[in-house]
Formats: C-alpha cells, structure tokens, sequence
C-alpha cells in the first residue's frame, strides 16, 4: 500500500492504477464495518483508494472534534491488511488551504433529522465528500447505510451536480448484540452500551409486525 499525504501525490499516483478503482472515504478509527466498504470495493473494482480525515467541517462548535478518536497508525496498517492500494491522509491544512472560502450547502434533503440537530453538519460532509471525489476521480465510491441520511445527501450531491460517480450502499455491520458499529461507540458508558442494542431489537419488532400485516404498532 502506497501513502498519499498532499493532492498532489494522491493524483500521481492515482494515474498509474488500473480501472476501474474505486474509493472509500472514512474519518479513521476504523472497524469492522469500515473494513466491509474496502472488501466490498476490492470485489467490485480493480483498485481501491481510501482516505482517513477528520473533517472539522463537519463538527460543530461544542462537538467532539478534538476528542474524536485518532488511530492512524492502527489505520493504516488494517487498511494494507484489507487489500488497499493507497491511503490518502491529508493534513487539515491540505484539505482546506488557508483562505478557502467555498463550501456545498444540501438542500430540502438535509434539512430535517440530523441536518436539523446538527447545524451545518452535512454542509461539512458534502463539502469534503465533493473535494474528495474531485482529487481521487473515483469511478465509484463505498457508504454504509448505517448514516442513511448522508447517503441521501451524497446521492442527490451527484446526481444535482452531474459527477461521474456510482455511489454504492453497503450493509450495516453490528456488534453480535445488535449494535450498529461506530467509532463514536467508544464514548458510550458500560450503562449505556448495555442498553444502545435495544433500540435495533425494538425496531426490528415493529418492522416484523408491519411485515406481517400490522398498521398500527404501539
């Protein structure tokens, strides 16, 4: 596995891999259900790029970026392990020269749910996802529908904007009780990571009964 750190580096090198190559863009700390977009990618193209950036776009003034867990050397190594050709892992810096002023701003599509709680959150993550697909070129890029909303941004960023991507839902990943895999699972006290499985198992109630004929589930 090759290792790009500036734009420069990541499209020389993205020159000389064989297509079709496809791109998983991740904030690191990753796990199982980050490792299941690579080995979805590495089936589906030729080479695969993948990118670890905490993206401060995408935080807000009292969130967690300066304690969102960092594990780049961890990364990288389950990233070679996983079958990656190159790593992009830019600096903030990198990212966002000083003086960058443009940003992508979603519509209707982010406006409810999270995009409602979290105030210019997916204008942080259209903003990088744009900016990643525009260095790594990608011909298609990976998302778990664990972040189902930022699926649905993502998807109508390319279809609004006309980029040549195919973006690619991938299963959810779960602890074996039931928990959603996430980085952010690290921050839950032992009480609490007892109770998160019981919202999965409560909707997986309410989705058998609707199955089954129900209208009306209390």
């Amino acid at each position: 596995m090759r290792t790009a750190a500036t734009v420069a580096q990541l499209r020389l090198l993205r020159a000389s891999l064989p297509g079709p190559v496809g791109f998983v863009p991740t904030m690191g700390a990753l796990h199982a259900g980050h490792l299941s977009l690579v080995a979805r990618a590495r089936e589906r193209c030729s080479s695969v790029i993948a990118s670890v950036f905490v993206n401060p776009l995408q935080f807000g003034p009292d969130e967690d970026f300066d304690r969102y867990p960092r594990t780049p050397a961890a990364d990288a190594a389950a990233l070679e392990r996983a079958g990656v050709d190159v790593l992009f892992a830019p600096s903030r810096d990198e990212m966002y020269p000083p003086g960058a002023q443009f940003t992508v701003t979603p519509g209707d599509v982010a406006a409810a749910l999270e995009g409602d709680r979290r105030p210019g959150f997916f204008t942080g993550v259209a903003t990088v996802v744009l900016k990643l697909f525009n260095v790594v070129a990608p011909d298609a890029a990976f998302f778990g529908q664990k972040d189902a909303q930022q699926l649905a941004v993502v998807r109508r960023m390319v279809r609004d904007l006309d980029l040549p991507v195919d973006i690619v839902a991938c299963p959810i990943v779960r602890e074996p009780d039931g928990l959603a895999m996430s980085s952010r699972n690290a921050y839950l006290t032992p009480e609490q990571r007892a109770a998160a499985p019981r919202l999965h198992a409560a909707l997986d109630v309410v989705a058998d009964a609707l199955a089954n004929g129900a209208r009306d589930v209390d």
